[in-house]
């Protein structure tokens, strides 16, 4: 029998993502975001390349010559948003080398000991046995130096701070070679290979107007861009800025969002383009903190709803304060379950 852990009370959502379209763009409207996706997303290419040749040798130092060489050429903002998932990304490919390299030890780890085992050798307790033949255990022996040559590579890799990441995503990247697979063109691979790298992201920043500075949405749902200095002639306001035709108007936890913004309290933009729906949307983000956790008595005392998650389980059952089961909600039989009984489930 499995021992039961003892109840306790999961911690809630420490963010919060919502997203709405952005209707009734127009030509203009798109060719601007297009242009700044655009040269951003090239900026953010050659920062995430100077971040990979700096390796373990990355300080502070280099992170700040580094911002002030992408100001020059968009804005003290928008090189802080670069910077920082530059950073984020190169961090999230650093610990998928880490996690990588324990798979392969483990594998590594289970081919060697079955190897050690007898061919034909039964496993118990929870260890495997032999292999079933003399060609199955030589072939093992191949699989062995593939994965141990595999984690040498990787561990000399990590050692040197070199990291595997790609802008736009690999599997994205892997397509190209094999469009027909994929059930797409060239020329539709290209639009979301381009659309894929654009950077159209904007961290918030509390105590600023709404919120953020780069990407600023009012209370009303007004959509306006802080251009980079080499775009800055396509404003249609004030210098340096354009404002989207565009309305936004956040369905789920507006009135939460509604509330940040009017307190200009820190919410961050990103905007993205669906190649294949031909729509532009806007996420909003922001971190949730000081959650109150309420006791596990405290939630006891108003009654829960348990639930079963085994595979034949009575289903979701109400109980009262003292955990006894007061009503038992009626379940059907899975549809796997009842194929098979009826002799289609082959």
């Amino acid at each position: 029998m499995r021992d039961i852990a003892r109840p306790f009370v999961a911690e809630g959502p420490t963010g919060v993502s919502i997203r709405d379209r952005l209707k009734g763009l127009t030509p203009q409207d798109e060719e601007v975001l297009r242009a700044v996706g655009a040269h951003m997303g090239s900026l953010a290419s050659g920062d995430l390349t100077r971040r990979c040749r700096d390796g373990l040798a990355h300080s502070t130092d280099t992170w700040a010559a580094r911002k002030r060489e992408l100001t020059a050429v968009s804005s003290s903002r928008w090189a802080g948003s670069v910077t920082s998932h530059t950073h984020d990304q190169w961090g999230l490919a650093r610990r998928a080398q880490w996690a990588h390299l324990r798979s392969l030890e483990a594998g590594a780890r289970t081919v060697a000991y079955r190897l050690s085992l007898p061919v034909g050798e039964k496993g118990g307790k929870g260890r495997p046995g032999g292999y079933r033949s003399k060609h199955e255990w030589f072939t093992k022996t191949r699989r062995l130096a593939i994965l141990e040559a595999e984690y040498a590579r990787v561990a000399a890799a990590r050692d040197a701070g070199r990291v595997s990441v790609v802008r736009g995503g690999r599997r994205l990247a892997k397509q190209r070679h094999n469009l027909a697979a994929a059930d797409t063109t060239v020329r539709e691979w290209r639009a979301r290979w381009e659309a894929a790298r654009w950077f159209l992201t904007a961290d918030g920043e509390s105590g600023k107007r709404f919120g953020n500075e780069t990407i600023r949405v009012t209370p009303a749902g007004e959509v306006s861009i802080r251009l980079p200095a080499p775009l800055a002639g396509l404003a249609n306001v004030k210098p340096g800025r354009y404002v989207l035709a565009a309305r936004v108007a956040f369905a789920h936890r507006g009135a939460e969002w509604a509330d940040r913004v009017q307190a200009n309290r820190a919410v961050a933009y990103r905007i993205h383009y669906d190649t294949r729906r031909g729509r532009w949307y806007l996420d909003a983000s922001w971190k949730r903190q000081d959650l109150p956790t309420v006791p596990l008595d405290a939630l006891r005392a108003g009654g829960v709803v348990g639930v079963d998650a085994s595979y034949a389980g009575p289903g979701p059952s109400a109980c009262g304060p003292s955990r006894s089961k007061t009503s038992t909600s009626p379940t059907h039989p899975p549809a796997r379950s009842t194929a098979a009984v009826n002799g289609s489930g082959s």
